[in-house]
C-alpha cells in the first residue's frame, strides 16, 4: 500500500479511438480494500477505463498508477491485478481445484507453497466440497465463484470485474451481489466493479463513480450519490426521481424558495450556489412523497391530478399530472386505505423538510425519470 492509501490512481487519463474520445479527463483514486463501482449507461467509458487499469488498453494521455508506480505502458501480465469478465473462461477439462491452481502453477510456484492458498480460497467462495467437480457440473453462480477464486488466489492488489453478473438470472444475480461483497470483505482486496445496473452498484459499493459520455459525473458513497446527486444526469440515472424545473425566488433561513414551472411555490434545502432567478430543478424521490386529501400551506406540497395507481405488492405506484402537464410519480403503501386515489381526483403530495433537493439547470424532460423511455433503455443495456 502507498502512503496515500490508494491502490489505483488515474491521473488526467484520456482515451481516444481516432476522433472519438471514449474517456475524458478521468482523475480519481481507488483506496486499499475498497469496493469501488464504475456505473453508467452503454458507451459511457466505464469498460474502457477498466481496460486501461488492467493494461488491455493504453491511455492516450495521462497516467495509470498502481501502488505508486506508473504502469501506463506495462503489459497486463506484469501488473498485479486480475480481471473477471462476463464469460468466466473456466477450463472445462480441469476440476474446480485445478482451475484455481492454474494461476500459481503458471507463476512456477511450488505446490507446497500454493496448495494451502487454493484450499483456503475455495473455502472463502464456499466451494470446498466441489473441488473435484468439472465446470459443466456447476451452476452459473458456482462457476462465477470458481472464476473469483482463480483470480484471487494470487492475492492481486486489485480485482477488476467487468459486469460479471450479467449472465445470471435475476434471483441468482441478487444473491451473488451479497456473496461478492462478503468475499471482498473476507479477502480484504480492492474490488473495481463495472456495471450498468444502479441497483448492483448501490448494494455492493463503498463508493461509486457515475460516468456519462466519457466523463465522471460524480464520485461518492451510495448515500451521497442517491440523496445528493451532483448533476441532473446522476439524479435521473440513479433510481427514480421527479425532476421539476423552476427558478429561485429567494431564501428564507434554511430554505431556498423556488417557483416551479407548474406555478407552485415550494421550499427546498438551502443552496447559495444559485442566485435569484437562476434556473433550477427540484428533485423529489417517489418514496419520500406522501399522498393527502388535505392541502397544506408550508411550501412542501404539490397539487396534481391522479392519472393511475398501479399495484406492486407492498407498495403502489401513484401517477399524477401537474398544472404544466408534467408527470410525477409517488410510492404509496398498499396497506393504507386511500379511497381518494381515483383517476381524475385532485391529490396533494407532501414531503418532509430535507426531502427535496435542488440541482442547477432544467431537465430535457420534466417530471418522473422512470417514465422516460430513453432512461429505461439506458438502464437495460450496456
Amino acid at each position: 500500500m502507498t502512503e496515500t492509501g490508494n491502490v489505483i490512481e488515474l491521473r488526467n487519463v484520456r482515451k481516444r479511438f481516432g476522433d472519438f474520445v471514449a474517456v475524458e479527463e478521468a482523475d480519481f483514486s481507488i483506496r486499499e480494500g475498497e469496493f469501488f463501482a464504475m456505473l453508467g449507461p452503454s458507451g459511457c467509458g466505464k469498460t474502457t477505463t477498466l481496460k486501461m487499469i488492467a493494461g488491455f488498453e493504453q491511455p492516450t494521455e495521462g497516467e495509470v498508477v498502481l501502488n505508486g508506480v506508473d504502469v501506463s505502458r506495462v503489459p497486463p501480465h506484469k501488473r498485479n491485478v486480475n480481471t473477471v469478465f462476463q464469460q468466466y473462461a473456466l477450463f472445462p477439462h480441469m476440476t474446480v481445484a485445478d482451475n484455481v491452481r492454474f494461476g500459481p502453477r503458471s507463476k512456477k510456484r511450488s505446490r507446497s507453497d500454493y496448495e494451502a492458498s487454493v484450499t483456503e480460497m475455495l473455502d472463502v467462495v464456499r466451494l470446498g466440497d466441489f473441488a473435484h467437480r468439472k465446470p459443466a457440473q456447476l451452476s452459473g453462480g458456482q462457476q462465477q465463484r470458481v472464476a473469483l477464486a482463480r483470480a484471487l488466489v494470487n492475492l492481486p492488489s486489485a480485482l477488476l470485474l467487468d459486469e460479471p453478473l450479467a449472465a445470471l438470472d435475476l434471483k441468482l444475480r441478487e444473491a451473488m451481489q451479497f456473496e461478492l461483497k462478503r468475499i471482498q470483505r473476507e479477502v480484504g482486496i480492492t474490488f473495481v466493479f463495472v456495471t450498468h445496473d444502479q441497483g448492483e452498484a448501490l448494494t455492493m459499493s463503498d463508493r461509486i463513480a457515475v460516468m456519462s459520455e466519457g466523463r465522471v459525473e460524480q464520485i461518492g458513497t451510495p448515500e451521497e450519490i442517491y440523496n445528493s446527486p451532483a448533476t441532473l444526469f446522476v439524479a435521473g440515472f440513479i433510481g427514480s426521481a421527479n425532476l421539476l424545473p423552476g427558478e429561485v425566488r429567494g431564501f428564507d433561513g434554511d430554505d431556498t424558495i423556488v417557483e416551479l414551472n407548474s406555478g407552485a411555490v415550494v421550499r427546498s434545502r438551502a443552496t447559495r450556489s444559485n442566485e435569484i432567478g437562476a434556473p433550477v430543478s427540484l428533485m423529489l424521490r417517489p418514496e419520500r412523497l406522501r399522498a393527502s386529501a388535505e392541502a397544506n400551506s408550508n411550501g412542501r406540497s404539490l397539487d396534481g391530478t391522479v392519472t393511475d395507481l398501479v399495484f406492486q405488492g407492498a407498495t403502489a405506484r401513484l401517477g399524477l399530472r401537474l398544472a404544466d402537464h408534467s408527470e410525477v410519480v409517488a410510492t404509496v403503501g398498499t396497506g393504507t386505505d386511500l379511497p381518494f386515489l381515483l383517476p381524475g381526483a385532485t391529490v396533494h403530495l407532501e414531503w418532509d423538510p430535507g426531502a427535496a433537493f435542488l440541482l442547477t439547470g432544467w431537465p430535457s424532460r420534466p417530471g418522473a425519470t422512470a417514465d422516460d423511455i430513453d432512461t429505461l433503455e439506458a438502464h437495460a443495456t450496456s
